[in-house]
């Protein structure tokens, strides 16, 4: 067996161990840093052009880089399912890099230099990307690369598990159960940012204005203070933060 072909085992043996749904998902990000030269990754779930959720990862850095791009709007999960084809940055210090402005500043802050989306399809529906990043620049080459495609194949097989072949996320998004209780569903819709709705929800009552522009206020002010979405939806929930104040400032509660 070659080492390509015996990196597409290795891979595969991670998943079959790693149980179903999102402890299997867990278990390939896991995989994914163990074999293939990075330092973490995330799958990343999307809809309608904006990320959903993290369905997988290998810790809490990889689940921060999908918040940004949810935040922030743009970044390589966000173009690899628009056009259906890795997006692959060596090194986003690169002056010739300027793709994703405010996304490749909220990860050379936190210490990310390379990064790696590769669609993840069920059938011809993209629907999200296996995230990989890593702290230091370079490229993916080879053997890494083509078991980081397999790695984005194998990512599509805990949302079969889930899922069948029933795409249906308004009905996710609504709470609706397959008929199994905790199953399929629920664990799906747990991956919704319902934070964020709530606080765009409460933040149109303060301001007056509509759900698009409550997202867009809680957005930026998640970018100029240098949070997430959902650090900032967390806030206004539990009135700690409100938009209709002037200063738009947290109180002390």
């Amino acid at each position: 067996m070659d080492s390509g072909a015996r990196l597409r085992s290795d891979l595969q043996a991670a998943m079959a161990g790693g149980g179903r749904g999102l402890a299997a998902a867990n278990q390939l990000c896991h995989a994914c840093v163990d074999l293939l030269d990075v330092d973490g990754a995330a799958i990343s779930l999307m809809h309608e052009g904006a990320t959903r959720g993290t369905f997988g990862s290998s810790g809490d850095l990889s689940r921060r880089l999908d918040e940004f791009q949810f935040t922030l709007g743009e970044g390589p999960c966000l173009d690899a399912v628009a056009k259906g084809e890795p997006i692959l940055v060596a090194d986003l210090a690169a002056i010739k890099e300027q793709r994703w402005p405010a996304f490749t500043g909220a990860l050379l802050g936190v210490g990310v230099r390379a990064v790696f989306a590769l669609p993840v399809a069920i059938g011809a529906v993209p629907v999200g990307a296996l995230d990989l990043f890593r702290h230091q620049p370079g490229s993916l080459h080879g053997e890494q690369l083509g078991g980081s495609l397999h790695a984005a194949e194998l990512a599509a097989l805990p949302l079969l598990d889930l899922m069948g072949a029933d795409l249906d996320w308004s009905a996710a998004g609504d709470g609706e159960s397959d008929g199994d209780g905790d199953g399929a569903w629920s664990e799906l819709a747990s991956l919704e940012r319902v934070e964020v709705y709530q606080a765009t929800g409460m933040i149109m009552a303060q301001l007056g204005v509509g759900p698009a522009e409550a997202l867009v206020r809680l957005r930026a002010h998640a970018f100029a203070h240098d949070q997430t979405a959902s650090e900032v939806a967390w806030a206004v929930v539990e009135r700690r933060l409100s938009f209709d104040d002037a200063a738009n400032t947290e109180g002390s509660s």
